[in-house]
């Protein structure tokens, strides 16, 4: 059968996969069992660490999977880790076929297709793999670095201040603005919060509903610099604990954090670490609020990023821009370079 023949089922996948979480490390994925004749069986998908992949969800719905094709947005797994690995557990069921759009990357994880080949299976491989690509996007990046997506933060005046001669800051933007912030919070899996900001500013650093309610999910702050979290800091009370570094080591605290299997990266805190990471080539990502005000003067967001001259700039490209009340969203990614 063609590999467009699968395309349609390859799409229902991929909508099954974005019901997964987008937080803890492991990849949002759907999988289809289809029938000889091309009907759909069942589904699955992932529901986050330490569940069933989405092959072995969709197998758990059918009583026998003998001559199905399975059609699934990555490469089916062949590693043990908090579960067996998928591409046994397709044999195991009997499969006939399988159909994935792009490869795992991973190099524990990966190998599924060659040990369902040598099971002899049917492997399609490569379906839809552009759009599945994209939409894995950031999960792919972090496995091939081998380090976290890393979000950078701020927000500013449209003069790029981000506070005033005195030095306060709150409020910038408006409550609209803010709200974003708490569910870009709870999209990522840790923030990362320079000492002296802990120090000035005391935040809690959760993510809140509208109402001040906690959301589902929580990052795990983590504090950058060698100064010590006071005793009695809102960080201390934080429900997803907190990491001290005790380092201004960039590359050491990601390298750490991947360990922990942290895939997403919140940047939060204020213009002397936000300079560090974009000076130290890590912002994989931009979100900058921009309020409708002038404040002139010499609190930038950003600090010396060891430009001289303009050829030098780190270009951008914009991702898309967003009207949060009076306030805007912009958010965008560092420019390819052929």
């Amino acid at each position: 059968m063609a590999a467009t023949a699968y395309d349609a089922a390859m799409r229902r996948a991929l909508d099954l996969a974005a019901r997964g979480p987008v937080t803890g490390g492991n990849p949002q994925v759907g999988c289809v069992l289809l029938d000889a004749s091309g009907a759909v069986v069942a589904e699955g998908w992932h529901r986050g660490a330490g569940t069933p992949h989405a092959e072995v969800d969709a197998l758990s719905r059918v009583a026998d999977a003998r001559g199905l094709t399975a059609v699934v947005t990555l490469e089916p797994c062949n590693h043990t880790g908090r579960t067996g690995p998928c591409s046994e557990a397709l044999i195991a069921a009997g499969v006939s076929r399988v159909v994935y759009a792009v490869s795992d990357p991973g190099h524990e994880s990966s190998g599924g297709a060659e040990r369902l080949h040598e099971a002899g299976i049917e492997v399609v491989p490569g379906v839809l793999a552009d759009e599945v690509a994209a939409f894995l996007h950031i999960w792919l990046t972090v496995a091939a670095r081998g380090r976290p997506w890393v979000t950078v933060k701020w927000a500013s005046t449209l003069d790029g201040r981000a506070a005033a001669s005195d030095g306060t800051s709150q409020w910038i933007t408006g409550t609209a603005a803010r709200q974003r912030v708490h569910e870009q919070r709870a999209a990522s899996d840790a923030i990362l919060v320079g000492s002296g900001t802990v120090l000035a500013d005391d935040p809690a650093l959760t993510a809140r509903g509208d109402a001040g309610e906690l959301l589902g999910h929580q990052p795990l702050p983590v504090v950058v610099g060698e100064r010590p979290v006071p005793a009695d800091a809102a960080l201390r009370r934080h429900p997803a604990g907190l990491v001290e570094t005790g380092t201004r080591d960039l590359g050491r605290i990601l390298a750490e954090l991947h360990e922990r299997g942290v895939g997403r990266v919140y940047v939060e805190g204020g213009p002397t670490l936000a300079s560090a990471v974009i000076a130290a080539g890590l912002a994989d990502e931009y979100a900058v609020y921009l309020a409708p005000a002038l404040l002139g003067g010499e609190r930038l967001a950003v600090g010396d990023l060891g430009i001289r001259t303009i050829s030098e700039a780190r270009r951008l490209t914009i991702t898309s821009v967003e009207q949060l009340g009076e306030d805007l969203l912009v958010m965008a990614r560092p420019e390819r370079r052929s």
